[in-house]
């Protein structure tokens, strides 16, 4: 009997008349799933029929047949299908219950009954796979979202289930720590685990793959993974507009938590106009330095200055911004009283989210709450664009419309600045790139054909200053 077995199963959402999932039938036992597919497509939420989420804890209403490990999912409990399935979920923020990285991978043993004296050993073992022995004592809120995705890794990988399910698992991993991820799933496959994997991303993945699943309109298709060819590249557009006067700059700023550094006597600048983006392991410093130029995070030492105008932020978990009843309602608030009811659906068509404006955001996969929190605060006419890691859980489409909606803001002046792991972005967009690793920002000078602004000195602070110092 195959490890899943699912049987004419549909399953509708609290609320909706569409069913996410329609009419699936099949059967997964050992090696690796890799599951693709559009956003909002249904991937998500197959995957959270494996361990019995869809439908314990979300509701709504099921028809058909579903078995894991022997167990009928709408009769078994979430707790019980957790021995046999590990899920590591998009969100990692939202995983975390410990404050501290090594109690928060024993949290599930311990749930488990597993004696106290193993706990150790399996904790030790789990952050080894993972990849991160070094962060053992650390605390959660320290780590960059790449780090919480491999603790939540760790954490799943501890109870030593038969099946592993990763849910867009290295949306947020530079690409070292990638390759340590998708490592440890082909060592896991092999060993005789069952490895299922949703990814928009599929490059390394496909070799090892021994099913492909492609999802969509709550249906998915199995097909050969030999039959999958990449998708073209981004192209990266030519300039409508030279770079303009300076809009932000940093002049040996110190920064960190707690009095300790993680960024020390960075000397940044960027133009109007211009994309910086920022690159770099993951917990090196890229967020730190976001919020510094946006002023959410006050330096340790130095001087920050920025043109006056409106800041955009992007931060890595973007579910935080939204708490409004509709995706519309979320757009209309950043715009205002006054604002223009047009303006707000034309964002939502570049975004392709005129069919979700009336939708609770919190409801949609995590590739559309991305859409929905760029439309938020990207509407209008911010002076200055924050982005981190804004690629997250985009399939093609949304990555294209994401470099469309960058190019629109840089064009109309707007200095923009990406951090990011998406090499892909970074070609496509970037003025400059500056390399923020061991507590340092190194500007890497122009990239590709792109044309920096004098003003801002290949990155280095300029003699003449403009803006206003807030800080």
């Amino acid at each position: 009997m195959p490890l899943v077995a699912l049987s004419e199963l549909t399953y509708w959402y609290p609320g909706s008349d569409v069913p996410a999932l329609r009419d699936v039938s099949l059967a997964l036992d050992g090696g690796l799933t890799v599951v693709a597919g559009p956003s909002g497509g249904g991937k998500s939420t197959l995957l959270r029929v494996l361990n019995g989420l869809v439908p314990h804890f979300h509701g709504g209403r099921i028809s058909g047949l579903a078995e894991v490990d022997g167990c009928d999912v709408r009769r078994t409990p979430t707790r019980r299908l957790a021995r046999s399935v590990g899920f590591v979920f998009q969100d990692p923020e939202l995983q975390t219950v410990y404050t501290v990285v090594d109690r928060e991978v024993a949290f599930g043993l311990e749930n488990l009954a597993v004696p106290g004296s193993e706990i150790p050993g399996r904790v030790e073992e789990a952050l080894g796979q993972a990849g991160i022995l070094h962060l053992a004592g650390r605390r959660v809120a320290t780590l960059s979202g790449g780090e919480r995705q491999r603790v939540a890794l760790a954490s799943a990988l501890a109870l030593r289930p038969r099946m592993i399910v990763l849910d867009e698992p290295t949306s947020q991993l530079d690409p070292d720590g990638a390759a340590r991820l998708l490592e440890a799933t082909r060592r896991l496959a092999a060993d005789g685990c069952a490895v299922v994997v949703a990814e928009h991303r599929l490059d390394h993945l496909i070799p090892a793959a021994t099913t492909l699943l492609e999802v969509r309109d709550g249906s998915p298709e199995q097909t050969d993974p030999r039959t999958w060819r990449a998708p073209s590249r981004a192209l990266r557009v030519g300039r409508t507009t030279s770079p303009g006067p300076l809009a932000w700059s940093l002049d040996r700023v110190d920064a960190g938590f707690q009095g300790r550094p993680v960024l020390a006597d960075v000397a940044l600048s960027g133009s109007s106009g211009e994309v910086v983006a920022l690159t770099g392991p993951d917990g090196s410093g890229k967020t730190t330095l976001l919020r510094v130029i946006a002023g959410t995070l006050a330096p340790l030492t130095g001087r920050v200055e920025r043109r006056p105008g409106r800041i955009a932020y992007l931060p890595q978990n973007p579910t935080s911004l939204l708490h409004r009843p509709t995706v519309l309602d979320e757009v209309m608030l950043t715009l205002g009283r006054a604002g223009d009811r047009g303006e707000a659906v034309e964002i939502l068509e570049m975004l392709g989210l005129l069919r979700a404006a009336d939708r609770y955001p919190r409801d949609l996969a995590t590739g559309e709450r991305q859409r929905v929190a760029l439309a938020a605060v990207l509407v209008g006419t911010p002076s200055l664009v924050l982005l981190d890691e804004p690629t997250r859980g985009m399939d093609a489409f949304a990555r294209s419309a994401l470099q469309g909606l960058v190019e629109r803001l840089r064009d109309r002046g707007a200095a923009v600045v990406l951090a990011t792991h998406d090499a892909e972005l970074t070609d496509a967009l970037a003025d400059r790139v500056v390399s923020v690793k061991n507590g340092g920002a190194l500007p890497l000078g122009p990239h590709l054909s792109a044309n920096p602004s004098p003003a801002s000195g290949g990155g280095g602070l300029p003699r003449e200053r403009g803006g206003k110092d807030l800080l």
